[in-house]
């Protein structure tokens, strides 16, 4: 079956909008292989396309660190992803995407002030290897300038550096004859992002413009604000439904999809409402590794049944090893509040609340850890000896969610949809 370009998908989605059968397109942080299954056996079941939307941290070149999911790079991730396929039977469309690429897009680039011309320089290095990798859809962000911390980035800085980062992506997709790619822009972040209708109409004309004068094509996403933030492992923003119908309907004008992220952990009254609202595509990451965290969790505390029981002698540790390498690993600071941000390994430590706080939000960062790993197969092979299948139960758990959005964003039949649609 040959796949529709994701730009072709996208106006696939928007023409089905005025049909009256709306949907919204998910995109998936991939933060496990188990989560890649997840994720593929529904959209296989259910018949809609899916996005792996992976950030540099997550999934980048060896040269430059590699990502904390698998150690992957492009080139692996690219191979893991169609592994899982093929294992499945996999029958439908998914689109390997990067999300928040460019410069400064790695924590250590931001921390260590990586000047403007070294940070670009490293932002096009990733961007080759995405290209080279096949992925369908490039997100351009130049907006995580560690210069200009606390204030409103400089729209004209944005664009120029956008223009100048998708005209060197499809100067290098060319040179290697490649298929077309598809683009997004903008940011979600409510400081200096696009969050008024005003602003995003005048980014997408002044963009549009540019990127006509050098005939470099329109981006197939434009991020704009809706409301959605993303803290610990909760929902503590505010939908803004109309805001989100305005973006919408101007990106719409301008064929082009609104994109929505920190879209984790929202209720069903507010997914439903993305419907109507337009929204063609929503990002979803963090809560699917939270998802796996509580899964291991779950099965942790099977294991200790058995052993009560008699029937384990030798149980894993994988609860304290993961709440170890969670809290070593400090990349739960991003998503605390106000002092938290600052806690020391011994405040937490010695404070079995929090401790459990900080396993849920970072337990996903250290699933590719050798110790971690060590103790999830030790903990399967205690429940296997007892019939019980520990890794289909966490695949299976984590589609619980996936599957929650994929039935209130209306995702059922899209691909059969999308496609007689287009025969018209």
């Amino acid at each position: 079956m040959e796949k529709f370009p994701i730009k072709k998908i996208v106006e696939g989605l928007l023409s089905l909008q005025e049909s009256g059968e709306s949907a919204t397109l998910l995109g998936i942080g991939p933060m496990s292989k188990n989560c890649v299954q997840a994720t593929l056996e529904l959209s296989k079941e259910d018949d809609y396309p899916v996005m792996f939307i992976a950030s540099r941290n997550q999934v980048d070149t060896d040269e430059l660190g590699g990502g904390y999911v698998n150690g992957w790079n492009q080139f692996t991730f690219a191979k893991a992803v169609e592994e899982v396929a093929e294992a499945i039977d996999y029958d439908n469309f998914y689109y390997l995407c990067r999300d928040h690429g460019g410069p400064w897009q790695r924590d250590k680039e931001r921390n260590d002030h990586l000047p403007t011309d070294k940070a670009m320089e490293i932002g096009k290095k990733s961007y080759v290897a995405d290209i080279e990798a096949g992925f369908d859809l490039l997100m351009i962000d130049p907006t995580k300038d560690p210069f200009e911390v606390g204030k409103v980035i400089p729209l004209d800085n944005v664009l120029e550096r956008t223009v100048d980062l998708i005209d060197f992506c499809e100067k290098e997709r060319r040179a290697r004859n490649l298929p077309e790619i598809g683009y997004e822009v903008g940011t979600e972040e409510t400081n200096g992002g696009l969050t008024s209708t005003e602003t995003y109409e005048t980014f997408i004309l002044r963009l549009k413009d540019e990127l006509e004068k050098r005939g470099l094509p329109m981006p197939t996403f434009i991020v704009g604000q809706t409301g959605t933030l993303v803290r610990k492992t909760d929902q503590v923003g505010n939908f803004n439904f109309k805001n989100a119908l305005d973006l919408a309907q101007m990106a719409k004008k301008y064929g082009v999809g609104l994109k929505e992220h920190n879209g984790d952990y929202l209720d069903d009254v507010t997914l439903i409402e993305h419907i109507p609202s337009q929204i063609t595509a929503t990002n979803v990451a963090p809560q699917y590794g939270t998802e796996e965290t509580r899964a291991y969790l779950n099965l942790a505390a099977v294991e200790a049944k058995l052993v009560e029981y008699g029937l384990v002698e030798d149980p894993s540790n994988i609860r304290d090893t993961l709440l170890l390498q969670a809290i070593k690993s400090e990349r739960w600071r991003k998503w605390m509040v106000g002092s938290q941000k600052e806690l020391t390994i011994a405040e937490i430590v010695e404070n079995d609340e929090l401790a459990a706080e900080i396993l849920d939000i970072a337990g996903h960062y250290t699933f590719n850890d050798d110790a971690v790993k060590q103790e999830i197969k030790k903990m399967y092979q205690n429940l296997t000896k007892n019939n019980i299948a520990g890794q289909r139960y966490v695949i299976d758990h984590i589609k619980r969610p996936i599957r929650d959005y994929a039935e209130c964003y209306n995702l059922k039949g899209v691909t059969s949809r999308i496609k007689k649609n287009s025969k018209k």
